[in-house]
């Protein structure tokens, strides 16, 4: 399997709280939902869907597994909430308990190795398993290169501070831009995948 990491990004690397204004207030943080109004539907939703056809798992860090289980159960009869919600889920915590997995298919990854629960999903044979959002996860994934391939957004805004994507280790890791999009509104629609 692959691991793929999609998120909406601000052009100074933020991806903090992308979809409402109470989604992660962490560290002050004052511009939530942020990317709604460079959210290009005909584009970026073909691109989401897209991503959707070829993810088999979800992976989520505790905080953005809490706010997707809050929103998508309430959601059903759309094909993409449907999806959402018959996909088998896979969550990242040191906190969660199994009694806490209420949205359906939601599987507690081992609080004690979850990077190596994660290493033994992408030796499995199929699809994507892909990580929306949960920053913190997408670090420790990334630093342990467990990443074969990243979906970006990248929007016209500087957000000046938040939560970002990648470690500040040092270490350089190259990557192969494998196709970018335009959408209407400026936002950058951006395939990576590592070079190895």
């Amino acid at each position: 399997m692959r691991i793929v990491l999609s998120d909406f990004m601000s052009l100074d690397g933020v991806v903090q709280a992308p979809g409402g204004s109470k989604e992660d207030l962490d560290g002050g943080f004052a511009h939530g939902g942020w990317s709604h109004p460079f959210f290009d539907p005909a584009t970026m939703g073909a691109a989401v869907g897209e991503a959707m056809s070829t993810t088999e798992a979800l992976l989520f860090g505790r905080r953005t597994w809490q706010s997707m289980a809050a929103a998508w159960p309430g959601r059903a009869g759309d094909p993409f909430a449907d999806r959402m919600n018959e996909i088998t889920k896979y969550v990242a915590s040191r906190t969660l308990t199994e009694d806490d997995l209420y949205w359906d298919n939601s599987t507690l990854l081992p609080a004690d190795d979850a990077v190596g629960a994660v290493r033994a999903l992408r030796d499995r044979e199929g699809g994507d398993v892909q990580v929306m959002g949960s920053p913190s996860l997408a670090r420790t994934l990334i630093g342990a290169d467990l990443v074969d391939e990243y979906r970006l957004m990248i929007s016209p805004i500087l957000l000046g501070g938040g939560k970002r994507l990648f470690p500040d280790d040092g270490q350089a890791r190259p990557l192969e831009l494998v196709s970018a999009t335009t959408a209407a509104t400026g936002t950058q629609i951006c395939i990576f995948r590592p070079v190895r």
